[in-house]
C-alpha cells in the first residue's frame, strides 16, 4: 500500500510539474502559432498538388476536377529528354560548391573579424558584408550584369589595365558556374559570418582566461575554443543547407543565365519553370518537382543522422 501511495503521488506530482511547464510555456507556444498557421496554408495543404505529377493535368478542369491519371509516365517522359541529365549535374555541380563555400567562407571570415579590437571598424565590415545579403537577385542582377559587362564592366576595365582580355563572364560556357557560385557567395556570406560571430560572443570568456594562464596563443585558443565553440552552430547551418542540394538558386540563375550559356546554366528549378509556365507541361513540371523533394528529404535526413552517430549533434 505504501509502495502504490507513493507512486500515486510521483504521478501527481510528475503531472503537476507538467503543467507548470505547459503554462509557462504557454505564451511562446501561442507566439509560434501564427507563423504554424502560415505553414500549414502555404506549406502543408499545397502538397496535396503532388498528384499532379501523375496526372495528364489540364488546369480548366481544376485541381479536384476529373482528370486523367496517367501513373508513371510523366516521370518515364522526364528522364527520356536528353538534357535532363545536365541539367542535373548542372544543378548538382553547382549546388554543391555552394554548399562547401558557404559554410567554410563565413566561418574564416568570423575568425577573422572577431580578432579585430576596434569596435567601430568591425560594426562598419560587419555591416557592409551583410548588406547585400538584403537585395533581392533582381536588383542584385542587374547590378551584376553591369559590373560584368565585357564592354563597360568595372571588372573587365581593371582586366584590360592589367594587360589581359576581357572575360564575358556571364556569356562564357567556361566562366558562368564560377561566377554564379562566387556572386552567390558574395551575396550571402554575410548572413552567415553574423550568426557566426554571435554564436562567438556566446563563448565563455573564462575559457580564453584559463587557456591564457596555461599558455595558449590566439591560434590555439581559436583550435580547441572558438571552432568548438561553433560546431554545434556550423553542423546546424550544414544540415540544413543539404536539404538544399537541387536548390542551385532559381531566382539567382534565372536573373543572370542567358540563351549562350543554357547549357552550363540550367538548373532544375529554370527547366521545371519553362516546363510548367511555358511549355505548359505541368504534370512532367510536377514530377520534377517531386523528385527534387524527395531526393532532399533523403539529403537532409541523411546529414542529420551522420551529424547525429558520428559528431555527437543533437536538435533536442
Amino acid at each position: 500500500m505504501e509502495l502504490k501511495h507513493e507512486s500515486t503521488f510521483d504521478k501527481k506530482l510528475k503531472a503537476k510539474r507538467r503543467m507548470m511547464m505547459f503554462k509557462k510555456n504557454l505564451p511562446f507556444h501561442l507566439m509560434l502559432l501564427p507563423g504554424v498557421i502560415l505553414v500549414i496554408i502555404f506549406c502543408y495543404i499545397p502538397m496535396y498538388g503532388i498528384v499532379i505529377a501523375f496526372q495528364n493535368f489540364v488546369p480548366a478542369k481544376g485541381l479536384f476536377g476529373d482528370q486523367q491519371w496517367v501513373g508513371l509516365e510523366n516521370f518515364r517522359i522526364v528522364f527520356s529528354f536528353p538534357n535532363i541529365w545536365q541539367v542535373i549535374k548542372n544543378t548538382v555541380v553547382i549546388s554543391l560548391w555552394k554548399i562547401a563555400l558557404n559554410t567554410l567562407i563565413p566561418v574564416i571570415i568570423a575568425l577573422l573579424l572577431n580578432e579585430i579590437n576596434n569596435k567601430y571598424f568591425k560594426k562598419s565590415v560587419q555591416t557592409i558584408i551583410y548588406f547585400p545579403y538584403f537585395l533581392s537577385w533582381v536588383i542584385f542582377g542587374g547590378i551584376l550584369i553591369d559590373v560584368l559587362s565585357p564592354s563597360s564592366g568595372i571588372v573587365n576595365e581593371i582586366i584590360r589595365a592589367l594587360g589581359f582580355k576581357e572575360i564575358y563572364f556571364l556569356g562564357n560556357e567556361k566562366w558562368f558556374q564560377p561566377t554564379a557560385v562566387i556572386t552567390d557567395i558574395f551575396k550571402t556570406f554575410g548572413f552567415s559570418t553574423v550568426v557566426y560571430l554571435a554564436t562567438i560572443a556566446g563563448i565563455s570568456p573564462t575559457l580564453y582566461e584559463a587557456a591564457q594562464i596555461d599558455g595558449a596563443n590566439r591560434w590555439q585558443q581559436t583550435w580547441h575554443i572558438t571552432l568548438p565553440g561553433m560546431k554545434v552552430i556550423i553542423i546546424l547551418l550544414l544540415v540544413l543547407s543539404m536539404g538544399n542540394i537541387l536548390n542551385a538558386g532559381f531566382d539567382q540563375i534565372w536573373n543572370i543565365m542567358n540563351v549562350n550559356v543554357i547549357s552550363k546554366a540550367d538548373i532544375l528549378d529554370t527547366y521545371i519553370y519553362r516546363q510548367g509556365m511555358i511549355s505548359r507541361l505541368y504534370g512532367q513540371a510536377a514530377a520534377v518537382g517531386l523528385i527534387k523533394s524527395i531526393v532532399s528529404t533523403i539529403f537532409i535526413g541523411t546529414s542529420y543522422w551522420i551529424a547525429y552517430k558520428f559528431l555527437d549533434y543533437k536538435l533536442f
